[in-house]
């Protein structure tokens, strides 16, 4: 599989005055479809690398999967692109149980944006019935210190941000801040869908004792997407939207925002947060 997640362009900067030609290096974009059991089920828009991982979350937010016994395997499969080239943005994934009619259920023919993933579970009611984790009401604190931390250590390890400047990063912390999995893309969605697939394989949903820090702003998708991995606290370096807050809310997620250079607001059930 191509895990090539950069390319070289030639671009023009104007720095007054000067006018100069040089090469930059920006972060690859490519569609990527997602079939389940042979049939289409999304196309999303993506940095191409950890695409097993990317898949996996994805059904665990779509609610197709909760644990590695209903994803019997994935493959690439392979194609030829306009330019003649072979394609490796297909991938096909094997689920059985349950998974099979809920994703013959919620396919997509539409494909979706790196800035948007347009969730199938675009309402509060739906992502509460649809969730095979509870979010624990209490049994799990973390340290206001840790909170704080969580930003510096997410971009320690953005590689590829620091090359292009260009993707977000999402990353999986334990109640020691020791990282579970950091991954990045064009798309937020797409690196926390990443790191909860990496989760699923790895045997480690529910993440009852995790937190979710995101680089950027924190939605309503990704607070669904934390809900739907069973992700008590989620911490964002930028705003939370206002559907984002009541979804917290109502799941019982913690919710942090504008965390960044050792102070953050919570927005929702600050009661986990502790001195």
């Amino acid at each position: 599989m191509r895990l090539i997640a950069r390319r070289r362009v030639q671009t023009v900067r104007l720095a007054e005055p000067a006018r100069r030609t040089r090469e930059d290096v920006v972060a690859l974009e490519e569609p990527l479809e997602v079939r389940v059991n042979g049939a289409r089920f999304s196309v999303t828009m993506r940095t191409p690398g950890d695409d097993f991982d990317l898949v996996a979350g994805f059904l665990v937010s779509e609610g197709v999967v909760s644990s590695p016994d209903e994803l019997r395997g994935m493959r690439v499969v392979s194609g030829i692109g306009m330019d003649g080239e072979p394609t490796f943005n297909i991938v096909d994934a094997a689920v059985t149980g349950r998974g099979v009619a809920v994703a013959a259920e919620r396919a997509r023919t539409v494909y979706t944006t790196s800035a948007c993933g347009v969730c199938g579970l675009a309402s509060i009611d739906a992502v509460r019935t649809a969730s095979a984790f509870p979010i624990l009401p209490v049994g799990f604190t973390v340290p206001e210190a840790l909170i704080a931390a969580l930003p510096d250590r997410l971009r320690g390890a953005q590689t590829l941000f620091e090359a292009t400047g260009g993707v977000h990063a999402a990353g999986l912390f334990d109640a020691s801040g020791t990282p579970l999995a950091v991954r990045e893309d064009v798309g937020r969605h797409n690196a926390v869908d990443k790191v909860v697939g990496h989760a699923l394989t790895e045997g480690l949903l529910p993440l009852s004792r995790s937190v979710l820090q995101v680089s950027g702003r924190a939605s309503f998708e990704l607070v669904q997407k934390a809900r739907m991995a069973g992700v008590p606290v989620l911490a964002a370096v930028s705003a939370p939207s206002s559907l984002a807050v009541e979804l917290a809310e109502d799941a019982g997620i913690t919710l942090v925002g504008f965390s960044r250079g050792h102070s953050f607001t919570i927005y929702a059930h600050p009661e986990r947060i502790i001195a």
